[in-house]
């Protein structure tokens, strides 16, 4: 896949951020971004529900999805770390990382070797983590650092907007609504990949294109694929 221009990126993800838009897709398509932009192998994306508490929103594999769960389920990891102190955490080479020991063995059997995690801040406002992995040890250079910390930025700039405009509670119903689809799509793809005898990532591909390709929202497409109303074609 050509790797689209930068500018091409921002340009898209301002777009994406109109009147009803569909969070969990404009949330999936800058883990999506990052992974093409930045040269890292996933990418994945914590945000926080009305009561203050993470979960997992977007990531651009299933194995990154689990490892993100993991580190919810284990209240361990640079991500949850990132995301209470507000600050990028680096960890280079995960072998040598002993403050998070069930995290880095979970990494390592997911065949992840270093993270990058970065704030979705505004000010002093913490409202998710942006995290990069890479299969191999190595330190990010500081441009495509810099590029993600933008990335998440624009992300973090229009989620705020949006409750701005429509006010505090409206985006908070939204965001915690998009976190109840969130079990609605698993199941969504569960089905899916068993009817078509597919794996869950490719089964998620199919849902979201086809979603897409007919001007719908991916939980509402999840929701008539669960109740058999609908039926999805490969």
């Amino acid at each position: 896949m050509a790797q689209p221009p930068l500018s091409d990126v921002f340009i898209e993800m301002a777009d994406t951020l109109v009147d009803d838009f569909d969070v969990l897709d404009f949330l999936h398509t800058l883990t999506e971004r990052c992974v093409e932009l930045l040269g890292v192998t996933a990418a994945g994306l914590m945000l926080t529900d009305g009561a203050g508490n993470l979960q997992v929103v977007a990531a651009s594999s299933e194995r990154t999805r689990l490892l993100e769960l993991f580190q919810l389920q284990t209240d361990e990891g640079p991500c949850v770390d990132c995301f209470r102190t507000g600050t990028a955490v680096s960890v280079d080479d995960l072998t040598t990382a002993r403050r998070w020991p069930r995290f880095t063995t979970a990494a390592s059997q997911a065949g992840f070797a270093a993270v990058h995690a970065l704030p979705m801040k505004l000010r002093t406002e913490v409202i998710g983590a942006l995290n990069l992995f890479e299969t191999e040890p190595g330190a990010l250079d500081q441009e495509k650092l810099r590029v993600g910390q933008a990335l998440a930025d624009i992300a973090t700039v229009g989620l705020l907007q949006q409750r701005a405009i429509h006010a505090r509670d409206v985006l908070t119903e939204q965001l915690q609504a998009a976190l109840n689809s969130r079990v609605l799509i698993e199941q969504a793809k569960g089905l899916l990949a068993e009817r078509l005898q597919i794996d869950v990532a490719q089964a998620f591909t199919i849902l979201r294109s086809t979603a897409r390709n007919h001007n719908r929202k991916l939980s509402d497409l999840a929701q008539a694929l669960v109740d058999g109303t609908e039926r999805v074609q490969a």
